[in-house]
């Protein structure tokens, strides 16, 4: 059964702060704020097209939902509840500083099941330079107010922020694992238009992270998760961000560069342990284009480090990002 969410965007309500990296409109592709009526058709129309292999969420994204006004945010619950049996819970996202018991028992009451809070990084001083206006703390009270009222957490961290290093993004991925999320998505940062941190790239004062960077960063944080079993549900801004962006590492399938790239760092070091090699390298059959590389990318490196020519093998056997290499 495919999961996935039905997203409502709900640009910069409840905001407080004007992050540098943000600007919703672009980012949502809407700057238009739904009414409970647009969640009833939105909704009613995902009933009707997305038939029964489907495990889909309602999800409220864009703004810090539990930020907006009380009224309008319980109409918005009190519409998705309407259709809440056709789905399998209700996500919101926030800032970890407008969580309280108070709006944790409303959301509670209306249905929620998940939270996922932007936290973005650990590092209080990153946090001040991109304006989040929130510290590393709140994301361990707000994590542990939301773990007490029995509701799912999320975290989104992002890499390549002002001020921000591998060395701090990889402390943070540590930090967040010690918290112990249920899921967490990695968002490397995109210089948006009409943002303050498209006039600190203008002006020379930021340089964003390449392609290559971000791949290679993001790669060694998944795994960072994987061994704290905190599930990644996703690297990368979705595709529609793409005519908004002016620099930064983005790529339409930036998730599956960071899987192909844990495959290749695996090979690589099996390969460098053995004394001789044939050049086979065997996989899982739905992993099969991971290992193998965009354009053949992976296996072309190593065929170059190797000087081996490698070939890619189903082995039903093997289970996902294991590798035996002959």
């Amino acid at each position: 059964m495919k999961h996935g969410n039905i997203g409502i965007f709900i640009p910069h309500l409840g905001c407080p702060h004007d992050c540098v990296f943000c600007n919703q409109k672009h980012i949502s592709g809407t700057a238009v704020s739904p009414q409970p009526d647009d969640v009833r058709r939105i909704l009613a129309e995902a009933v009707e097209n997305m038939g029964t292999d489907h495990d889909c969420e309602i999800a409220f994204f864009g703004g810090s939902f539990t930020a907006i006004e009380r009224d309008y945010m319980t109409a918005l619950l009190d519409a998705a509840n309407e259709y809440s049996r056709y789905f399998c819970g209700i996500r919101v996202s926030t800032r970890p500083d407008c969580i309280n018991e108070e709006v944790l028992s409303v959301l509670k009451e209306k249905g929620v099941t998940d939270i996922e809070l932007g936290v973005q990084s650990m590092d209080n001083a990153v946090l001040m330079r991109s304006c989040r206006g929130h510290a590393a703390e709140d994301t361990v009270r707000a994590s542990e107010l939301i773990r007490s009222f029995k509701i799912g957490l999320g975290h989104q961290m992002m890499t390549g922020l002002p001020g921000d290093s591998p060395e701090g993004a990889l402390m943070t991925a540590r930090e967040i694992a010690a918290i112990s999320p249920d899921t967490v998505r990695i968002y490397p940062t995109l210089v948006v238009k009409d943002t303050a941190l498209a006039r600190m790239y203008r002006r020379g004062e930021y340089r964003p992270q390449t392609v290559e960077e971000a791949v290679s960063l993001c790669a060694e944080l998944i795994l960072i998760f994987d061994r704290a079993n905190v599930r990644v549900i996703r690297t990368g801004l979705h595709p529609d961000v793409e005519n908004s962006v002016i620099a930064g590492p983005y790529h339409p399938a930036f998730g599956e560069l960071c899987e192909s790239r844990i495959y290749r760092n695996q090979a690589e070091t099996l390969i460098e342990s053995r004394n001789e090699v044939e050049g086979k390298l065997l996989v899982n059959p739905t992993e099969i284009s991971k290992m193998t590389g965009q354009h053949r990318e992976n296996l072309n490196y190593l065929s170059r480090k190797f000087g081996v020519e490698f070939k890619v093998l189903p082995d039903p056997s093997l289970n996902k990002r294991e590798i035996r290499v002959i």
